[in-house]
C-alpha cells in the first residue's frame, strides 16, 4: 500500500486523538464516584432494611400495648362492678360475701399484672421509636450523601463527555483528509492491537511495540519509497517514518 508521507502523518494525528478517547472512556468508567456510589447504595439498602424491621417492632408494640391497656381495662371494669356490688349491700350471704371479696383481690392482682405489661410494652415501644428516629436520620443522611456524589459524578460525565465531542469532531476531520485504503487498515489493526494501530518509527524503535527493529528490517525501510506503507515486522502495525526515525 502507498499513501504520501503527509497522509502518513496524519494518520499518527488520528491515532493520538484515538487514544485520547480511549483515555476519556476509561476515565468515565473509572470515576472513583462509582464505587462511592455502589457501597453508599449498599449501606442505604441495609439501613433501610433496618429501618423496616424497626418499623415493623414499633407497629407490633403498638398494637401489643393496644391489647394490653384494653386488659387492664376491661379487668378494672369489672373490679368496679364487683366493689359496687359489694358496697350496695345487695350480696347478704356470707359465702357470696366471701367470694366477691376474694374475686376483687384476685382481679387487683390481675390489673397490676397486665399494668406491668402495659408498661413492659410501653418501654420495648419507645425503645423501638428511638431506633426508628435514629435510622430514618442515617437513611437521609446517607441518601444526601449518596446525591452529592451522583451530582458530582454527573458533573464530570457532563465534562468528559464534552471533551468527547470535542476529539470526536476533530478526529473525524483529520480522518477525514486520509486516504479510505490507508484508514481502514490503521481502523483494522487498531482494532486487533489494542487500540493502537498505527505508530512512530522513533531512533529506530517502533513506539507500538517498544521493540528496536532489527538491522535487516532498517535496511528494508531505509530502501522502501517516501510513500510506502511500511509496518512493524514485530507488531504488525503501521510505522510512520519521521525525521526523527533513525534512518
Amino acid at each position: 500500500m502507498n499513501a504520501a508521507p503527509a497522509d502518513q502523518i496524519r494518520l499518527l494525528d488520528v491515532q493520538g486523538l484515538d487514544v485520547r478517547l480511549q483515555q476519556l472512556a476509561h476515565r468515565r468508567k473509572s470515576l472513583p464516584e462509582h464505587a462511592e456510589i455502589e457501597s453508599l447504595t449498599k449501606d442505604l439498602t441495609q439501613l433501610r432494611d433496618l429501618l423496616v424491621a424497626a418499623q415493623t417492632e414499633e407497629s407490633d408494640c403498638a398494637r401489643e400495648q393496644t391489647k394490653a391497656e384494653q386488659d387492664v381495662d376491661q379487668v378494672r371494669q369489672r373490679a368496679a362492678r364487683d366493689q359496687q356490688r359489694l358496697d350496695s349491700g345487695a350480696v347478704t350471704s356470707p359465702k357470696d360475701l366471701e367470694n366477691l371479696q376474694k374475686e376483687i383481690v384476685s382481679l387487683a392482682k390481675r390489673q397490676g399484672d397486665l399494668e406491668d405489661v402495659v408498661l413492659e410494652v410501653m418501654e420495648r415501644r419507645e425503645g423501638a421509636q428511638e431506633r426508628v428516629q435514629e435510622l430514618t436520620g442515617r437513611v437521609t443522611s446517607a441518601q444526601a450523601r449518596i446525591d452529592d456524589a451522583n451530582g458530582r459524578r454527573g458533573a464530570a460525565f457532563e465534562e468528559i463527555d464534552g471533551e468527547v465531542a470535542t476529539v470526536t469532531k476533530e478526529r473525524e476531520v483529520i480522518a477525514g483528509s486520509v486516504p479510505a485504503d490507508l484508514l481502514k487498515l490503521y481502523d483494522r489493526l487498531r482494532e486487533q492491537q489494542g487500540g493502537i494501530g498505527a505508530a512512530k518509527l522513533y531512533q529506530r524503535t517502533c513506539q507500538g511495540c517498544r521493540q528496536e527493529l532489527a538491522i535487516t528490517e532498517l535496511s528494508e525501510i531505509r530502501s522502501a519509497a517516501p510513500d510506502t506503507v511500511v509496518r512493524c515486522e514485530n507488531c504488525r502495525r503501521i510505522l510512520v517514518r519521521t525525521g526523527e526515525s533513525g534512518l
